[in-house]
């Protein structure tokens, strides 16, 4: 939008209807303390500003837009028929004036300018809108390096782990081999075996992540029981988690449609994340629906629950809960594969939590839908 400001109505009017006749937004002032009022509530492009009013005259009004941060940037042509001499003009360019016209206004010309600092205008503003956006690119990347760094360190951490007691048992092995000690070899054996199935499910993990990255985590889908498989998995987590009592409430009695490994895979980090983040508690609810024509499937814990505020986060690739992150190990992309495995079925995953009483981790997917289609 262009402001005219000029005492005279005259001037007003006609400068008005030249620049509205080429579709241009104007609003009129006619005084430097009204031209003010208006500066404060408005954004313009152009100021075209006459220089003898009475009371703040136009040097004084530029210098007070200038000095107001919001519009600093806002381009001013100053108006005069008075006085053209080099002193007059050079202390409108000292005041913010970008130029100068003389009265009669050969409006040819002034439409010239107009034109002018619209085209410099809309280059400033894209440009800006560019550096905002590389700004942006830059914030970006400097966090996605500062979470690989703190990845990388993790998982170092997480892999060097089971290594470590891996290669301690071995040696235990060793002694209890040849002291012919066969019931202290067999618990040696049983904890490393736990070990090495930690470092099988770490490297598994990070696999996922690569084929995520590339596109090429692989489906089979097929028609299966999501009963029949949420059986099998209570089943392992009791086994290796006696202490917790797991209820399953809710059943689907019809096949659904997905792949049904990738789906086990999502349903075992719901519950190894709710013993895991569930310490002092021993009991765990699953709860299995069909809604219309899709099924629901929600854990349960009674654990330390999530703030609200990194609810929204959990699923983000190497994302790990600040309060929780030195008490509890891991990679922070369970949930980030499991998002990507759900988002694969046509379904949705989400989380409900309250700080101290426990989350709900679910999904909800279609019964039926088309066949993945692997690049």
């Amino acid at each position: 939008m262009i402001l005219i400001v000029d005492d005279t109505p005259e001037n007003l009017i006609s400068l008005k209807k030249v620049l509205e006749a080429h579709q241009f937004a104007v609003d009129t002032a006619s005084s430097g303390e009204e031209a003010l009022r208006k500066v404060l509530k408005n954004e313009y492009v152009l100021i075209i500003l006459d220089v003898q009013m009475p009371g703040m005259d136009g040097f004084e009004v530029a210098e007070a837009i200038s000095g107001y941060s919001k519009a600093k940037e806002t381009a001013i042509i100053f108006l005069s028929a008075a006085n053209t001499e080099l002193s007059f003009i050079t202390k409108g360019y000292s005041s913010g004036g970008l130029d100068y016209i003389t009265k009669p206004v050969d409006m040819g010309i002034l439409l010239l300018k107009v034109k002018t600092f619209y085209r410099i205008y809309e280059q400033s503003r894209k440009l800006i809108e560019v550096q905002k956006a590389l700004l942006n690119e830059i914030e970006i990347r400097k966090k996605a390096e500062s979470k690989k760094d703190e990845f990388i360190s993790i998982a170092s951490h997480e892999l060097k782990t089971p290594l470590t007691s891996v290669k301690g048992y071995v040696q235990l092995l060793e002694r209890s081999i040849d002291k012919g000690d066969t019931p202290t070899v067999k618990r040696h054996l049983e904890k490393a075996q736990l070990q090495l199935e930690k470092l099988n499910n770490l490297i598994a993990d990070l696999l996922d992540i690569s084929k995520i990255e590339s596109g090429k985590l692989k489906f089979n889908k097929k028609h299966f029981s999501i009963d029949e498989l949420l059986k099998n998995v209570v089943e392992i987590i009791n086994q290796s988690n006696p202490e917790f009592k797991i209820n399953v409430k809710g059943s689907v009695s019809i096949p659904v449609y997905g792949d049904e490994m990738r789906i086990e895979q999502v349903i075992v980090n719901f519950l190894t994340n709710a013993i895991k983040y569930s310490p002092g508690t021993s009991e765990i609810s699953i709860n299995l629906r069909k809604d219309a024509d899709s099924i629901y499937l929600g854990v349960r814990d009674y654990g330390i629950g999530i703030d609200l505020t990194q609810q929204n986060n959990v699923f983000e690739k190497f994302f790990r809960v600040e309060e929780t992150a030195i008490q509890f190990q891991g990679l922070g992309i369970g949930l980030y594969i499991s998002s990507e495995i759900i988002k694969r079925h046509n379904g949705q995953i989400g989380v409900v939590s309250k700080p101290g009483e426990g989350s709900e981790f679910y999904f909800n997917m279609p019964i039926t839908s088309a066949p993945e289609i692997n690049n």
